[in-house]
């Protein structure tokens, strides 16, 4: 499936981007479902779909000393059926981690047996 995600993501983003076609199809094998979650995304990627959460996180690195891997994937399960117009930022350190969050509305900076939570104040 992650064969088809990539394929079908470049190809529809190219077309997309350029502003060709108002209809897209990602045929996924799978579940139709997947199909769906993967169209949504590549649309709201491409900024031509407003809502629903968008999780950023960091890849993983020597400063990484949480499970990043399983806490992002968490929290995007979490938040795929909520729809706020959000971006929630889950990052693995406390080096970059605050900085890097503190872009999104809501951010997570992992640390050894402690964790930042940062909210983005809109004035």
């Amino acid at each position: 499936m992650l064969s088809g995600n990539i394929k079908s993501a470049i190809g529809l983003g190219l077309i997309l981007n350029q502003g060709i076609g108002d209809t897209i199809r990602v045929s996924l094998t799978g579940d139709p479902v997947e199909e769906i979650k993967s169209a949504k995304l590549i649309l709201r990627t491409l900024g031509l779909r407003k809502g629903g959460i968008e999780v950023v996180s960091c890849p993983t690195c020597g400063r990484t000393s949480i499970d990043l891997i399983g806490l992002a994937n968490a929290v995007e399960n979490m938040v795929q059926d909520i729809p706020l117009d959000i971006k929630v930022a889950v990052m693995g350190c406390v080096v970059n981690g605050p900085g890097e969050a503190k872009e999104a509305d809501i951010g997570i900076a992992g640390g050894k047996g402690e964790g930042l939570l940062i909210k983005k104040v809109r004035l």
